[in-house]
């Protein structure tokens, strides 16, 4: 048997579980990283450290597949903390396989990274080196069946030591959760009394692979169907009627709100998913089945533990008859066909400059059809969801919402680039804030994608904070941002590139499509801030009812 070092059988066991890293090489992880080639797991670079879990973080939003991001120890580690607080919100299994102190003792350089993860809510795993293997493989193990990110922490004493010889464990089969109570029998009873019923699907759902379950138990109940942004188009068919929350339309949202039993499947019903409390009416019934071990919502008035596919299989052979609400589908489509949709947005505003809703209505027409969003945090952040065809739920990646954070897109975007399928193109959508806090992996993303457009929301600030707080009278000044030439930049790196200051500008994106789509277009889109997105006004409705209530 080849004898290996500690980093090297690190790689080792990991190369069963994955193919792809993402990072930055430093003295904590060159070895990891000279033997991770050696066994032809797949690096991409990324220039910054804080790009390395995000990438990894998209390549599994993307594909379903684990990746792992690598950084040096001490301030590379701490580059890498945003995208893991991130992943751990937002429950991704992700890797991050970093350098650390000696075993022997920390250095005067040293930080104690285990209690900074343990802050985050990410569990480390030091390897040793004579449980190098086994050590690597319960990390794994953990972050896939925890759904979390987790730290493999290589001290840096032992990187280059041989490693002891190892008895590997069988990988541990996936534990399914499952109905244990006959809660499953009252809730086939429920939706089967139901005259209105509406089933809502989350990413757990999408992740199960519940979608042919669920959308035959809509079609054998009569339901309507809606999905979150993560499971966007998950249920789409007979019932669908779009995504529940701020990125729905108003005429949606009525019907969901007039549902006598809603059945929850693999959603945690986030106050953006409720409309902050406003989409369910009083006094629908709520069902919800998830692998959680308890209700995520006090709105829930019948919760069951269990695996959505395997649940919602079971509930349909409980069920008798044909479907007993075909009058609400039919009420719904004819309401959905009549009411307002999304504002189209105006061929002018006061400052000249476009129309964020027009632009995204032009772009869903120019763009390939064949694509994958990857989505940045910021005031921009509904337009893709809202006027954009995005068919899969798996083609509309969104980082940053979990941890409330902007400046992740380009990094997930790197990753998700490697994450797609070929003739697929990658669309990132940014703002010029975001954009430019990690401005350093554009270069990254140029290299790694074969076909990606990157829009960039450029409104000269930052849209969130100027419709919160610029609207209240604070001042503007430190919301603001010099206009910056992306597309000159854009180009100084190898993209092409062109300013949009028109919808007619979008010709040169129609042209290079036109000529194959190959490499990176930035389309670097000048948008004016005098538009709220109707999510932030609904949030900013909110803050302001829970103020007056603790005010009275």
């Amino acid at each position: 048997m080849t004898s290996l070092t500690v980093s090297g059988r690190v790689a080792q066991v990991l190369s069963s579980y994955l193919s792809d890293v993402f990072g930055v090489m430093g003295n904590g992880n060159v070895y990891f990283l000279d033997a991770a080639e050696k066994l032809g797991l797949r690096f991409s670079a990324v220039r910054h450290e804080g790009a390395a879990i995000a990438a990894a973080d998209a390549y599994y939003r993307t594909s379903g597949r684990l990746a792992a991001g690598t950084t040096t120890y001490g301030p590379g580690y701490t580059n890498a903390l945003t995208a893991l607080a991130e992943a751990v919100q937002a429950q991704i299994p992700v890797v991050l396989v970093t350098g650390d102190a000696p075993s022997s003792g920390a250095r005067p350089q040293d930080v104690d990274q285990a209690a900074i993860a343990a802050g985050l809510g990410a569990a480390t795993f030091t390897v040793t080196r004579d449980a190098a293997g086994s050590i690597t493989q319960q990390a794994v193990e953990y972050a896939l069946t925890k759904r979390t990110a987790v730290v493999i922490a290589i001290p840096y004493d032992l990187a280059a030591l041989e490693a002891g010889d190892e008895e590997l464990p069988a990988p541990l089969a996936a534990a399914v959760i499952d109905d244990v109570d006959g809660g499953l029998g009252q809730v086939a009873r429920l939706l089967a009394e139901a005259k209105r019923p509406l089933i809502l699907a989350g990413r757990g759902a999408h992740l199960a692979g519940a979608g042919p379950e669920l959308r035959e138990l809509a079609d054998r109940l009569g339901a309507l169907t809606a999905g979150t942004a993560l499971a966007l188009n998950l249920l789409q068919g007979e019932g669908y009627v779009g995504v529940a929350g701020g990125f729905g339309t108003d005429t949606a949202a009525g019907l969901m709100g007039e549902a006598d039993v809603v059945l929850v499947a693999g959603a945690s019903l986030s106050p953006f998913t409720l409309r902050f409390g406003h989409l369910l009416g009083p006094d629908s019934t709520v069902i919800q089945i998830d692998t959680a071990l308890q209700p995520t919502h006090p709105r829930v008035d019948t919760f069951v533990s269990a695996d959505v596919k395997s649940a919602a299989g079971r509930i349909l052979r409980m069920l008798d008859g044909e479907a007993s609400a075909e009058a609400w589908r039919a009420e719904a489509r004819k309401r959905l066909a009549e009411g307002p949709g999304h504002e189209a947005g105006s061929a002018e505003t006061p400052d000249g400059r476009l129309d964020p809703r027009a632009l995204a209505t032009a772009l869903d027409a120019v763009l390939p059809e064949r694509r994958t969003v990857v989505q940045d945090g910021g005031h921009f952040l509904g337009w893709a969801p809202m006027y954009w065809n995005i068919p899969r739920p798996q083609d509309l990646v969104m980082v940053g919402t979990a941890f409330q954070t902007i400046g992740l897109g380009l990094a997930s975007a790197v990753g998700a680039a490697r994450a797609v399928e070929d003739g697929r193109t990658l669309v990132l959508a940014s703002g010029d804030g975001g954009f430019l806090m990690g401005l350093s992996d554009l270069e990254s993303l140029i290299g790694a994608a074969s076909s990606a457009v990157v829009v960039i929301y450029n409104d000269a600030a930052y849209g969130a904070e100027i419709h919160q707080y610029g609207s209240q009278g604070l001042t503007e000044k430190p919301m603001l941002i010099p206009e910056v030439d992306f597309s000159g930049v854009a180009r100084a790196l190898g993209a092409e590139s062109a300013i949009i200051r028109s919808l007619a500008d979008l010709s040169a994106l129609q042209e290079w499509i036109d000529a194959g789509a190959r490499g990176t277009f930035v389309a670097d889109c000048r948008i004016t801030s005098s538009v709220r997105a109707p999510w932030m006004s609904e949030w900013m409705a909110a803050k302001q009812e829970a103020k007056a209530a603790v005010a009275g």
